[in-house]
């Protein structure tokens, strides 16, 4: 494609040769650069891309994009390779990017699911109702990417860099996607990741405090104006009316085409006569012309939200009701309140809660509808944030009536001394624990001690299927888990 062609859309350009040239593509990355291609240097939190220009160029690359306000005269540019220099070269890749795989969100309807919480599990559902009616669907999120029922990858990020997501959405169009269903980080609408895209529906789930640091977003203003980008993109889209932010956006787009949804505030659509157990949520709803009881194998009142967000997409695309009510029933999320299937058929949930905020929701939610014991197996991971750890123990200790500390991923600690340190924030509550550093034996134990009126809440590891340790990943599968031990605890019997 020629160089002037994936520009188209950008301003503020300032360029030295001859822009009509041809690239064969396009890279950030620049140990991923060929011959032919364009390289876009990008100053990120960590490394700066205008330290690789000299490796692009030597690797091939014909053009290079930098970022205004860069020193030209640091780098030897040959009289063959172009120099673009870009306002925002974030922006620029994203533009870019849409124009040299040519525009594809355009070719198909594209759904972006933001909030705080809730963008994975409503993402899941909308893709299950689609697939149920036999829609196209690709979707991308924080665990994987998938096109038309497989899985393509496993995702590192819950929105990809742009490049990377026109690349997915060019592949989506080649496989003849219809719907294209992912979630939008607040990160992803600051870092113009997704400029350029042609939204169809907006979803705001929910909002509450959380990527708030000097590399995410400074205050909630910054992340609630964030959060509010993905509805500049978009004309149509709903919003839960219980939440006081996400109930503030009709307001603020009075243009535009914003319904809403929710259980206890006036809303479009409304959930009424809610029953929720420890193993599933089920509720009243308008489904066509007559309201039907809808039910969802994933408990806790925020699965009715969930629900209903995506029966509104589902409404306005004109799914039939039965379509609707039997992917409800059936969507798994993987290690988003997760049920896992067991002979015992206890109540045994697999979360991804690994913060103190989310491990602190899921438990309150169990707490509500379980007429049994909460017991909580959690670790926390080594090598990050360990500030939380203390506070992770005293949430714990606080909600459920008995908790198990183990490992979650060391990584390269002593799982021992991450447990010390959760140890000093249970220690201050009343709440009763034991510490088994082991995760399996850790399950084992909640397994063994737990009854069908109880749940078993397996914190911290969701849809991971490893464990890392000393630098290495060792097989994990906590659904494989469970069923290994209740078979072998059923032949002993």
């Amino acid at each position: 494609m020629e160089l002037k062609k994936t520009l188209v859309g950008l301003e503020g350009l300032k360029a030295k040769g001859n822009i009509e040239v041809e690239i064969t593509g396009i890279e950030n990355e620049s140990k991923n650069i060929k011959p032919g291609f364009m390289f876009v240097a990008i100053k990120g939190s960590i490394e700066d891309g205008h330290n690789y220009i000299e490796e692009a160029i030597n690797l091939g690359a014909k053009v290079i994009m930098v970022e205004e306000g860069y020193d030209i005269k640091k780098i030897k540019l040959p009289e063959d390779v172009v120099l673009i220099m870009a306002p925002n070269t974030r922006k620029a890749l994203a533009i870019c990017s849409c124009n040299f795989y040519n525009n594809p969100s355009k070719k198909f309807k594209l759904i972006g699911i933001t909030g705080t919480k809730g963008k994975t599990t409503t993402t899941y559902m909308i893709k299950e109702i689609l697939e149920r009616a036999g829609k196209k669907v690709g979707l991308i999120g924080t665990i994987a990417t998938y096109i038309n029922g497989n899985k393509i990858k496993d995702n590192e990020r819950t929105t990809p860099e742009s490049l990377e997501l026109q690349r997915t959405f060019a592949q989506m169009v080649e496989e003849k996607v219809e719907y294209v269903v992912m979630e939008v980080s607040s990160q992803s609408l600051k870092l113009h990741r997704v400029d350029g895209c042609n939204f169809d529906i907006a979803v705001f789930t929910n909002f509450s405090e959380d990527h708030i640091s000097a590399k995410e977003h400074t205050d909630m203003k910054d992340y609630f104006e964030a959060k509010l980008k993905l509805f500049k993109m978009c004309k149509t889209g709903y919003v839960n009316a219980d939440d006081l932010y996400a109930a503030k956006v009709p307001n603020l787009f009075p243009e535009s085409d914003i319904q809403t949804y929710g259980i206890d505030n006036f809303a479009n659509l409304m959930a009424r006569d809610i029953t929720v157990t420890n193993s599933y949520a089920d509720f009243r709803v308008k489904l066509a012309d007559r309201t039907e009881r809808v039910k969802v194998d994933i408990p806790g009142r925020f699965s009715v939200y969930n629900a209903l967000a995506a029966i509104s997409i589902a409404k306005k695309i004109g799914i039939k009701e039965e379509c609707i009510k039997e992917a409800l029933l059936n969507v798994k999320v993987p290690g988003r309140s997760e049920m896992v299937d067991n002979k015992k058929e206890l109540p045994i949930m697999i979360d991804y809660a690994h913060s103190p905020e989310s491990l602190e929701n899921i438990l309150n939610a169990a707490k509500a509808y379980t007429t049994g014991r909460v017991i909580c197996v959690f670790g926390c991971g080594g090598d990050r944030d360990k500030t939380k750890r203390p506070v992770m123990g005293e949430i714990a200790g606080r909600i459920a009536d008995y908790t198990i500390i183990t490992s979650d991923n060391p990584r390269t600690e002593e799982p021992e001394k991450i447990i010390e340190d959760i140890q000093k924030g249970i220690e201050k509550t009343k709440g009763k624990y034991e510490v088994i550093v082991n995760r399996k034996e850790a399950i084992k134990k909640a397994i063994i001690m737990a009854n069908k009126r109880d749940i078993v809440i397996l914190a911290g590891k969701g849809h991971e299927v490893y464990q890392e340790i000393k630098g290495k990943k060792y097989p994990f599968d906590e659904r494989k888990i469970v069923k290994e031990i209740i078979e072998k605890n059923s032949k002993q019997k």
